[in-house]
């Protein structure tokens, strides 16, 4: 189980955060969870945000918070010497898959259709539409 959080441990967004929620509740006419003068209330205005503050010093809204903690991990780092030579690999590659992708597109050319075999069936789609017109 999660032990609950002292309201000192707690950060200032987070205070932000239950003050705002609960200051929103006040204004939509939630019961007041501490026993105020009216006399106190007249002084604060009737803020919702005034009244939240005296609750959350009261230590009595039933809000909580779980402040996920990351698990404490040591690891050694160390830079490798190979690491320029793996840079130095890269770029050759990099290199070389440019040329190859460069010759692979001089080859590719558009297609035209006298060039393909069969030329009967490759017009005969064209020869109908023309006949629609």
């Amino acid at each position: 189980m999660d032990k609950p959080i002292a309201r000192d441990k707690l950060t200032k967004y987070e205070k932000t955060r239950i003050l705002g929620a609960r200051a929103l509740q006040i204004a939509m006419d939630a019961p007041l969870l501490v026993d105020i003068d009216k006399e106190e209330l007249e002084e604060r205005r009737f803020q919702p945000m005034a009244i939240a503050n005296i609750e959350f010093e009261a230590d009595v809204l039933p809000i909580t918070v779980k402040q996920p903690m990351p698990k404490k991990k040591s690891v050694k780092v160390r830079r490798s010497s190979s690491s320029t030579n793996q840079e130095q690999n890269t770029e050759d590659t990099e290199e070389r898959e440019e040329k190859e992708i460069i010759e692979e597109g001089e080859i590719m050319e558009l297609a035209n259709p006298e060039d393909e075999e069969g030329g009967e069936e490759g017009t005969a789609g064209r020869e109908g539409s023309e006949e629609l017109q």
